[in-house]
């Protein structure tokens, strides 16, 4: 009797824990990309917990380069930006079973934990106008040749 009422709760806790997992799901990883008008976007890159700030920024700049390439123009000019620590993507579940035997006697027990917390991931943001031909003057505005090239060897 005491072995099946154990073994319906740890049952029930696998499937409670099971479900809890299906339904959390935190924004991607990674790039995002939206058309603002012709020549104009909006770029988001959000990384790992593993990735320090300055690399999402140095990815969000790649991004920049990288879609400006691949949209026909030559360069691009940051017109905005933004750096926020995003909430981490969703809860951690565990589960644990344990048993113990002393002489005659033997003990069973087990566990369902819950994380809510953990680190959160850095997001960079940039809002870019892209052109042809010769660069404009300042500092925000850069080579999108040269950013793939240098940023993309350094990020592989």
């Amino acid at each position: 009797m005491r072995r099946r009422a154990l073994l319906s709760l740890a049952s029930l806790a696998l499937v409670a824990t099971l479900a809890a997992c299906e339904t959390t799901s935190g924004p991607p990883v990674g790039p995002s990309v939206q058309a603002v008008e012709s020549g104009r976007y909006h770029l988001t890159y959000r990384g790992t917990s593993r990735m320090s700030e300055a690399e999402v920024r140095d990815r969000a700049l790649l991004l920049a380069a990288q879609t400006t390439l691949r949209s026909g123009y030559d360069w691009f000019q940051v017109t905005g930006r933004s750096s926020t620590i995003a909430a981490p993507t969703g809860p951690q579940f565990s589960l644990g079973i344990g048993g113990a035997s002393f002489g005659r006697h033997s003990a069973v027990g087990g566990g369902v934990g819950t994380t809510l917390g953990g680190e959160g991931t850095y997001v960079a943001g940039l809002e870019v106008l892209m052109g042809k031909g010769a660069k404009p003057a300042g500092s925000d505005a850069y080579d999108a040749r040269d950013v793939d090239a240098t940023l993309g060897r350094r990020l592989q």
